[in-house]
């Protein structure tokens, strides 16, 4: 039995960085098995006070820490900014950089890895990347350090605005604080799905006039960027619930403000800071809280998973599936070489057939969160079939890079083994008859351990072949939660698929070049670069030619 009970923190204090937080106001008491604390800054303080509860799991060792600074102040000065991105090549981190650079501020920033596509919009857009992270970079001193959700402790840009006491805010409350706050704030987030359904939400709502503006983990094709400032009273972004920043545990989701909510699908992922999918599910239940009660949240009615977190919802809910409790129903649907039909059917609509620009079920779902959203909004149907069929993607999304020899060549950003089985599966539908070849870069902290090995075999064994690098610093995962190559590779073996595990790129390029031939189908998928595999296999294989 939970035991209720209520703190007086009136004479408690803190020190951070120099100013003295003074909880003037707060309380604790049990909710749903957390302690909910809530904080509430002097008014003198120009800080960054959370909104938010901070939350502590009872029982469970959380490090969390009200990072304190005077950026308030800075920020609403009025006057051009000198700004800094640290981590500058993450695919939001480069779209904030641009949209700050849009506004009129000095922007420039630093990044380990620096690779299409974001690296090419930062040289677009004229903004200096410095390669690698150090002190030395943050001269001349910048008025406000903006800090990459992958920066930790002990990086050495992170130390040196630590130590000179450099103002710094991470991407997401910049994000609110610029470009959210005083609009109308949908957005996107699940598992699986996410940078697919923002973008094809942000093309619907451009189609219907409303001049959206949005902040997409990707370049949207349509727009040619994953960003944009419009004077729309409506900013779509894509929600992710990996944690803001190493001074920020929170899910980033829970700076948006989100008056509407797309919620797709909920699966465990991110292993590095999640211990199972009831973490994840919790960090969704707050998502849901934040949601006013006459807002919208539209979700995937047949995941179990999301079904459980709606319990926890005080807005009213539209539910898109297969199943019959669902007020938006797919009935049917089949792929075309040009994309995918599906008609859905909804209470006090019409039957409705559409053609979606895009191949696969799990992108007909993505269409129907969208669907149910703009019909929430007042777009009409034909504005969102012409949307639908106009769709163009995004950057490495089953994205074709080339074809030589006739060999086609595509690009995908699938790690998770879902989205890896969704995209084979696409890719077979797709080309029935011709050989599949999956090459994999095991390279996000949840695809790199053994957690969902049986998972992934399963969904490389769609593959007729397979070509697997060796994963991404798995050195630094004990061996009894790493990949286990070998197992892998034989029960793919078993299954048929004869699969080769490679140190590197290199070895996969000079594989891929003596086995491919005429009328092969190959299929690269990394959340990384690949050492830019794409391209030097299409050059290679245009050398064989002459």
């Amino acid at each position: 039995m939970i035991q209720k009970f209520e703190y007086n923190f009136k004479q408690l204090q803190f020190n951070l960085t120099g100013n003295d937080l003074i909880l003037s106001h707060g309380f604790s008491k049990e909710q749903d098995g957390f302690k909910l604390c809530y904080f509430q800054a002097p008014s003198s303080c120009c800080g960054d006070i959370p909104t938010e509860p901070c939350l502590f799991r009872l029982n469970q060792r959380i490090y969390c820490t009200i990072q304190f600074f005077c950026h308030q102040k800075i920020l609403h000065s009025g006057s051009p900014l000198k700004l800094y991105f640290s981590g500058i090549c993450g695919t939001a981190t480069a779209s904030l950089a641009i949209l700050m650079k849009n506004r009129g501020h000095q922007v420039r920033g630093s990044d380990e890895n620096i690779y299409p596509p974001m690296s090419l919009l930062l040289m677009e857009n004229q903004i200096d990347v410095a390669a690698g992270f150090h002190e030395s970079n943050l001269h001349p001193r910048p008025d406000l350090v903006i800090i990459g959700n992958a920066l930790s402790r002990g990086n050495p840009e992170v130390e040196a605005v630590l130590s000179k006491k450099i103002p710094y805010i991470s991407v997401s409350e910049l994000l609110k604080q610029h470009f959210i706050k005083d609009r109308r704030s949908l957005v996107v987030s699940g598992t699986h799905g996410k940078t697919t359904t923002t973008s094809l939400l942000a093309w619907v709502f451009e189609c219907a006039g409303l001049q959206p503006g949005f902040m997409i983990g990707g370049v949207a094709e349509n727009f040619g960027s994953g960003c944009r400032d419009k004077e729309g009273e409506f900013f779509i972004t894509e929600g992710d619930e990996y944690d803001t920043a190493f001074f920020d545990k929170r899910s980033k989701f829970l700076h948006y403000l989100p008056e509407q909510l797309i919620l797709n699908n909920l699966e465990f992922d991110h292993a590095d800071i999640f211990d199972t999918l009831e973490d994840i599910e919790y960090s969704f239940r707050m998502l849901l809280r934040l949601v006013p009660e006459d807002g919208r949240i539209v979700a995937n009615g047949d995941d179990p998973a999301v079904m459980r977190v709606l319990e926890h919802s005080f807005s009213p809910i539209t539910l898109f599936g297969k199943s019959n409790h669902c007020d938006l129903c797919l009935s049917d649907h089949r792929l075309e070489k040009g994309g995918t039909y599906f008609t859905a059917i909804q209470k006090d609509h019409p039957e409705k057939s559409f053609f979606l620009a895009l191949h696969g079920e799990h992108n007909v779902f993505n269409a129907l969160g969208v669907l149910a959203l703009a019909r929430h909004n007042g777009i009409e149907d034909e504005i969102t079939s012409n949307a639908f069929a106009s769709f163009r993607s995004v950057k490495r999304r089953m994205e074709l890079r080339g074809q030589s020899s006739d060999i086609l060549v595509y690009d995908d950003f699938a790690h998770h083994p879902t989205a890896v089985a969704e995209t084979l599966k696409t890719a077979k539908g797709l080309f029935p008859e011709q050989r599949l070849i999956a090459v994999f870069e095991p390279r996000s902290n949840t695809s790199v351990q053994n957690l969902m090995q049986s998972m992934l075999e399963e969904a490389l064994s769609l593959a007729d072949r397979v070509l697997m690098a060796k994963p991404h610093r798995g050195e630094s995962i004990p061996v009894k939660k790493r990949l286990d190559e070998g197992t892998l590779t034989n029960n793919l073996k078993r299954h048929g698929v004869t699969t080769t595990i490679h140190q590197n790129s290199d070895g996969i390029l000079q594989t891929l070049v003596e086995e491919c031939k005429p009328g092969d189908v190959v299929v690269i998928m990394s959340n990384g670069s690949f050492g830019n595999l794409h391209q030097r296999l299409l050059q290679a294989l245009e050398l064989l030619k002459k």
